[in-house]
């Protein structure tokens, strides 16, 4: 999608700190991290949300689940940590391209507002 910011980050265009990458998903560093690591992986093709899913599309975000694990290994998250997916605007999701916060390198509260 042309307008899309994490398809031209994917592409390239826009600068990232990326720490993951293989021929389905792309991982990069938050720019307003919540927590002391907190990357996002999305998939390489766009699909706008979750509420986008289809079982056509489907595999994207299920690669995406795929390679959390390992980005949580590589970043020395042994002691656990937090993966969200925001959808729509009431959901806090800002950037219309379907993605997973992955967050930790701390203790996290219960509190999820």
């Amino acid at each position: 999608m042309e307008d899309c910011l994490f398809c031209k980050i994917i592409a390239g265009e826009i600068p990232s700190q990326h720490v993951y990458e293989d021929n389905w998903v792309y991982a990069f560093r938050d720019i307003n991290p919540q927590a002391p690591t907190h990357i996002l992986v999305v998939p390489k093709e766009h699909i706008s949300s979750l509420a986008e899913l289809t079982p056509a599309n489907s595999v994207h975000a299920v690669k995406c689940l795929e390679a959390v694990p390992i980005i949580a290994e590589n970043e020395g998250l042994s002691n656990g940590y937090r993966v969200i997916s925001n959808v729509g605007e009431d959901g806090g999701q800002t950037v219309k391209h379907l993605h997973f916060h992955i967050l930790g390198g701390r203790k996290l509260t219960e509190e999820m507002a």
